[in-house]
């Protein structure tokens, strides 16, 4: 314990040290919104062409990606953008000539390309979640607080209307004082043995640099492009893949941060694979914000108890909001009000929460104009190592208190996976 509390104590005093001797951001644009931005992405296929489509109205001058066929495909709509495989490099090119980044890699390289663009004082966009183990997480939070980066993590669906109408309800005491949420989703990512045998990397793909701070293995075509999330090295399984997404509703509306306990259920753990089926009960303390509750994860066909009562309506993908005086059931464009008798007159409370302009735009113009993004790193990354507990407590098969400012449990399995290690030349 004394040992994780120093190294950490290090790491930090380091950080802050090192952050605060790096140069300002690299343009300050005039205050305008038609002014345009140098913008480079980092991870340019599925939603890293997403966030490539919503900043394409920038000045986009670089395009970055490990698959040249990805990257060719993509970057033939943006022909005086230069290419690169390796953001290293592509940094190192247009150091002093970025204002912002998006990073759309897969889940293990999360940090370690944010985290080279924010020490150069780059704003920057990162998809969901924020990063691969909490202590990449922590490191994110810090940086970009330092150094003062306008910051946003890709879960576009906060910025829809039907998120907004639910936090207005819950904020209003539409169902009471909330006691308990309930969060699921039909998915599984996990429980697929790696295949044995040897197998011809594509002439395409830049292995080295797919891997990153993973430790070195031969390619295997389980990973790459699409399976990795189903693997502890490079993702965390479907928690790690959608939690941030239906986790956000409770956190937002509850202006939840740190749990105290975390323990989860699931089938024995893999030391490779991750698990289909898994629950993870969070415990969070009263707060000036909301009271002492309990929020619960389900994932592939596991559901609440509460679903199975007479009166509840069929639903898929789902958070369910328990109170005092009812219930709200909700998703991603819909919600409910329970029981549904009790709530036919109910008079909505006004729409106070402004439509959004678009979640990357809100990004955008929070560069340029200043302001701040409602899913920063801060807000993003104390959601991020939330769901990551959950993989922690699961693998280590035992409930474990969480200190969050000393970031370490009470349990020195535990701790081991607060943050992995990483591979030579790839360090924060």
């Amino acid at each position: 314990m004394l040992k994780t509390n120093r190294r950490r104590f290090l790491q930090t005093a380091v950080l802050a040290a090192g952050v605060a001797s790096l140069p300002a951001p690299a343009i300050l644009r005039a205050n305008d919104t038609k002014s345009k931005l140098n913008v480079a992405c980092i991870g340019v296929g599925g939603m890293g062409n997403y966030s490539v489509q919503n900043v394409k109205g920038e000045n986009i001058v670089a395009l970055c990606d490990v698959d040249r066929k990805t990257l060719d495909n993509v970057s033939q709509h943006f022909p005086t953008a230069e290419k690169f495989s390796d953001f290293r490099k592509m940094l190192d090119k247009f150091d002093g000539k970025l204002d912002a980044v998006t990073v759309g890699t897969p889940d293990h390289n999360h940090a370690s390309a944010s985290v080279a663009a924010m020490k150069r004082g780059i704003h920057c966009y990162t998809e969901k979640p924020l990063a691969h183990d909490i202590n990449e997480v922590r490191t994110m939070i810090e940086i970009s607080k330092a150094k003062k980066l306008q910051t946003q993590m890709g879960i576009q669906i906060h910025a829809d209307q039907n998120f907004r109408r639910v936090v207005e309800l819950i904020q209003a005491k539409a169902i009471g004082t909330v006691t308990e949420v309930h969060v699921w989703v039909d998915k599984a990512w996990g429980n697929r043995p790696i295949p044995a045998g040897e197998f011809v990397k594509p002439d395409t793909l830049d292995w080295d640099v797919w891997l990153g701070p993973v430790a070195e293995r031969p390619y295997n075509p389980c990973y790459a492009p699409a399976n990795w999330r189903c693997y502890w090295a490079f993702g965390n399984g479907t928690l790690g893949d959608m939690a941030c997404h239906h986790v956000d509703l409770p956190f937002w509306t509850l202006g939840l941060r740190h749990p105290t306990t975390i323990e989860a259920t699931g089938p024995k753990v893999d030391p490779e694979c991750c698990p289909v089926g898994l629950q993870v009960k969070y415990e969070f303390p009263k707060t000036d914000k909301h009271e002492a509750l309990t929020l619960t994860w389900y994932d592939h066909k596991l559901r609440p108890q509460l679903l199975k009562e007479p009166g509840m309506p069929a639903w898929g993908d789902g958070v369910l909001f328990v109170g005092t005086e009812g219930m709200l059931l909700a998703d991603y464009g819909k919600y409910r009000l329970l029981p549904e008798g009790k709530f036919a007159d109910y008079k909505k409370p006004p729409e106070t929460i402004p439509r959004s302009v678009g979640h990357h735009r809100e990004w955008l113009n929070a560069i340029k104009n200043g302001g701040t993004t409602l899913c920063n790193f801060d807000y993003s990354g104390t959601m991020t190592e939330t769901v990551l507990l959950g993989t922690v407590a699961y693998r280590v098969g035992k409930k474990i208190k969480w200190d969050p400012v000393n970031l370490k449990t009470d349990d020195n399995d535990a701790n081991n996976l607060i943050s992995i290690p990483r591979r030579k030349g790839w360090e924060l």
